[in-house]
């Protein structure tokens, strides 16, 4: 063998006895399970209600207070909001609200129960002339019925988003 191949060869196993030596591992390192969800950020967010002028009520319910629902509320969590006086103006605010905005998924529904148009076809139940986190409600679902809802994103600061 000559010169030129002895030192091919050398060169060689000199490579491969330093390949051998740290093996690729093809073994991921890290956690055996997938991390758990995180849950959303939770915050508070203004509600604001205008309540018609006149109080199309045949039951004489007029007085009754404005009360607000939101899809992440559970049953018995509503609650009223309050009147300005002498006004039509009703304000609240409600807590541990789930942030959806950048959207990720469903927008929140959102609506009041109001005693003023309970002779309505909505049966008192409206999104129409609400305001959640500054944001007028421009979207809506089932209008015109009981189940009538507003549709909108809340962010981090607890400001309201129209849907796209």
């Amino acid at each position: 063998m000559d010169a030129g191949k002895r030192v091919g060869w050398f060169a060689l196993a000199v490579v491969g006895a330093l390949g051998s030596g740290s093996c690729y591992d093809f073994r991921l390192t890290g956690p055996e399970d997938a991390p758990g969800a995180s849950p959303p950020r939770l915050v508070s967010v203004t509600i604001e209600y205008r309540q018609p002028n006149q109080c199309d009520n045949s039951q004489g319910r007029c007085g009754d207070s404005v009360i607000f629902f939101g899809s992440w509320m559970k049953q018995g969590e509503e609650f009223a909001l309050k009147g300005d006086p002498g006004g039509f103006i009703w304000r609240g605010v409600a807590t541990g609200v789930p942030v959806n905005f950048p959207p990720r998924d469903q927008p929140h529904y959102v609506r009041v129960f109001d005693p003023h148009i309970l002779d309505f076809p909505t049966g008192g139940v409206t999104a129409e002339r609400l305001r959640i986190g500054g944001q007028i409600l421009t979207m809506f679902d089932s209008s015109g019925t009981p189940r009538e809802s507003g549709l909108i994103f809340v962010d981090e600061n607890g400001i309201g988003h129209s849907p796209f």
